[in-house]
């Protein structure tokens, strides 16, 4: 059943908002759905709130194209896809009903599908964006680039609202799958690995793959032949595909400890070492959800010896959520900063205490 995205048309209060925030001098908490309002630090500033700004602009399923307002329920959104056969390949999570598109798009947080499929930024478009000058800009389609030289639709995916107010975002959509199936294989995390790595040189379609408490989950998809085969040379028992959605939405017993919940990123083949906490691997071993009572340094010292880096995903463990930058890498954030909101009126510190 394809769903009734509300059609809301909220630009003018937006710009009248953000108007009267310069006039003022006051700066801005953008938000959606606040899905994911625990990634990345507090901000203490007045509320700008795109729920209300909704709707499809565009879409026609031949074009493998949507373009949609930033204030559309990212749940909506994936439902009327699902009802024309396609999807956002990233899978990017909800953590709740109320996530918003824009707000996938800010967070680029992605899910079980992604080291296969690509990242939420790889599927960015273009977008239109209410700049720190109050101008309500399209970037974009046929003009990728601004004259500043950046690709700036995709530079503000994974920017936490740092840089402006996306007000409408156009995404690249695929069609479904025509076959998946999902695997279960008792074995422990080292033969995980040694196996994901293994079926990788063999190019099995595989598009999920997690381990935990001695399990390893499996996911293929593509062509029913393929998928077959794939399943034949696997030789694991058949499960049902929730784990998924609940792996993505950290639904999983894993993620119901009350000890804070730290997120490394790694290269694929990094080795397996001793983690002072429960540890989930996903996407093939390239993520690892790790719950820990364990300092930041600690859990960053780690990541660091794996070639990594670390994100807490805890409200209020650590000052710096996010993997403290090097001082050559934050001078470019903070010039980048300084280019696109000299005056600091979107999200100020939300990243990093200097930007």
């Amino acid at each position: 059943m394809t769903p009734n995205i509300p059609n809301n048309d909220h630009l003018e209060q937006l710009l009248e908002q953000i108007h009267d925030a310069r006039v003022r001098g006051a700066a801005l908490r953008i938000r959606g759905g606040d899905s994911k309002r625990h990634l990345g630090r507090h901000v203490d500033a007045d509320e700008l709130d795109t729920r209300n700004h909704t709707g499809v602009v565009r879409y026609d399923p031949t074009e493998l194209v949507v373009t949609v307002r930033a204030g559309t329920r990212l749940h909506d959104l994936n439902k009327l896809l699902t009802a024309n056969g396609q999807h956002l390949p990233p899978e990017a999570p909800d953590f709740s009903a109320a996530a918003t598109v824009g707000g996938m798009v800010a967070a680029a947080v992605a899910g079980p599908r992604r080291p296969w499929a690509g990242s939420v930024r790889d599927f960015v478009l273009g977008c239109r964006v209410i700049t720190a000058e109050g101008k309500h800009l399209r970037f974009g389609g046929d003009v990728m680039k601004n004259v500043a030289g950046y690709d700036f639709s995709r530079l503000l995916a994974g920017s936490h609202g740092c840089l402006g107010v996306i007000t409408e975002i156009s995404l690249k959509v695929l069609p479904l799958p025509r076959a998946a199936q999902s695997l279960q294989l008792a074995v422990d995390a080292v033969a995980a690995l040694k196996l994901l790595a293994q079926w990788k040189q063999e190019n099995l379609p595989i598009s999920g793959a997690c381990h935990w408490n001695d399990l390893l989950h499996v996911r293929i998809e593509g062509g029913r032949a393929s998928v077959e085969a794939a399943r034949a040379r696997i030789h694991a028992t058949p499960v049902s595909a929730q784990v998924w959605e609940d792996l993505r939405e950290h639904r999983l017993p894993f993620f119901q400890s009350s000890q804070p919940l730290w997120r490394l990123s790694v290269p694929t083949n990094a080795p397996l070492v001793a983690m002072p906490g429960d540890v989930l691997l996903d996407w093939g071993g390239a993520q690892r959800w790790v719950k820990t009572d364990a300092s930041a340094h600690d859990v960053r010292r780690i990541a660091e010896s794996l070639r990594g880096h670390a994100t807490c995903y805890t409200p209020g463990i650590d000052d710096s959520p996010f993997e403290p930058l090097s001082p050559e890498i934050l001078r470019l954030h903070q010039r980048l900063k300084a280019q696109l909101d000299p005056d600091g009126l979107f999200n100020p510190g939300r990243m990093y205490a200097d930007i």
